[in-house]
């Protein structure tokens, strides 16, 4: 591991994998000894299209040939920016069809709870147990996993938690919420699906009370479920849709849709109820709006539906309890956190990168590039299963 890396740039834990990155192409990274890694993970969910993707990379070039950033967001009109809004108000349901460009999911997820608190003039926030929603002030206090963010109280007032897919909870959504805000498939805790038509009994209470519905898209969102955004698996529409990750084909970005009525109260009183200066950039802008033609202009979404099932049946194994997830939002569950632990660290050893959740120790993420090849995946697999026939031989 590189010592300077650990010197002089702060560290999220005290164990990086700490990799020496020296190129990537497709779904594989290499490393500065010219060892070449199968990439299951794509940068937690963020590289949709692989490492190098031609049309992001040829969007990104074009646009720094005419003009980076110049104007804080909002002010001047920049064709890659309006372009995107555009097109992407083209593909989600009435009435989203004004779209608020940010740096990151967790900005996006600010300026989501700023809105529904601007919108309804109310205070209270509703949130899951073991959700996460980023790691910034206003995002943390929306996280459901009280070990994270103790130590960072006080944090926003007037949040409440219900837990995911337990419709008795809905009665704690009353005429004080200003919003509920659900990951349409928590990550987090473990890649969990809604059940029993939850999603829609939790559109109907927020009705009732006008309070909004927020729906995190930013893990499932851009064609990794099989439709561009997780929730039109099943037939609902929130008030406010939040992307990021995989939005930008590698590059960082974030975003919240909601009405024109709703998004042109951020624009007066008060006049800047949101604002940043690099949301939208121009060159940013255009790598999204490449991704996005390349998801709905080919048949990766579908295609993800079939990896799905590719995933599932390769994957069995006497150490797996079960797959999880849609799409190729996938988790492998196994018995123990410490048999996780070891299988991502053996696997990383013979050339495959895996990953952890956030809280569910047992899970082990698998969140390719939508581009894999079954090849890839076949390939992906079988040094899976070996690492963990090594395992259950020691065991």
């Amino acid at each position: 591991m590189n010592n300077d890396f650990i010197k002089y740039q702060a560290q999220t834990s005290p164990y990086p994998l700490g990799m020496e990155v020296s190129y990537a192409m497709g779904s594989y990274i290499y490393d500065t000894n010219n060892k070449k890694y199968l990439d299951f993970v794509a940068g937690v969910s963020a590289c949709t299209l692989g490492h190098q993707p031609p049309r992001v990379n040829q969007a990104i070039k074009d646009q720094l040939d005419k003009y980076s950033h110049v104007m804080v967001y909002g002010e001047y009109s920049q064709s890659p920016a309006v372009e995107y809004c555009k097109l992407l108000a083209s593909l989600l349901p009435k009435p989203l069809d004004k779209t608020y460009l940010v740096n990151s999911g967790t900005e996006a997820i600010e300026g989501a709870l700023k809105l529904a608190r601007r919108v309804t003039g109310r205070s209270q926030l509703i949130s899951c147990n073991n959700a996460y929603h980023g790691n910034t002030m206003g995002s943390m206090s929306v996280m459901g996993f009280e070990e994270r963010k103790q130590i960072f109280r006080p944090l926003i007032p007037d949040v409440d938690f219900i837990t995911f897919n337990n419709e008795a909870d809905l009665e704690k959504i009353t005429t004080k919420t200003a919003a509920i805000l659900l990951e349409t498939i928590q990550g987090g805790a473990g890649f969990i699906q809604p059940q029993n038509d939850f999603l829609n009994k939790v559109r109907a209470r927020c009705t009732e009370v006008g309070a909004l519905m927020i729906l995190d898209e930013i893990q499932p969102g851009f064609g990794r479920t099989g439709k561009l955004f997780g929730f039109q698996n099943y037939n609902v529409v929130p008030d406010v849709v939040v992307m990021g990750k995989g939005m930008g084909g590698g590059m960082p970005v974030g975003a919240f849709t909601a009405s024109s009525a709703m998004m042109d109260l951020l624009s007066d009183n008060p006049k800047l109820g949101h604002i940043t200066t690099f949301g939208g950039h121009p060159v940013i802008a255009a790598a999204c709006l490449a991704t996005l033609k390349e998801i709905t202009e080919t048949e990766l979404m579908s295609s993800a539906l079939e990896k799905e099932k590719l995933f599932k049946s390769l994957l069995v194994h006497p150490l797996i309890e079960e797959v999880r997830g849609k799409g190729l939002m996938l988790a492998a569950m196994t018995k123990s956190a410490a048999i996780t632990n070891e299988v991502i660290l053996k696997c990383q050893d013979k050339g495959l990168i895996l990953f952890w959740l956030l809280f569910e120790g047992c899970a082990i993420r698998i969140t390719p590039p939508l581009t894999i090849s079954n090849e890839e995946i076949r390939e992906g697999c079988a040094i899976m299963l070996k690492v963990m026939d090594e395992i259950l031989v020691s065991v």
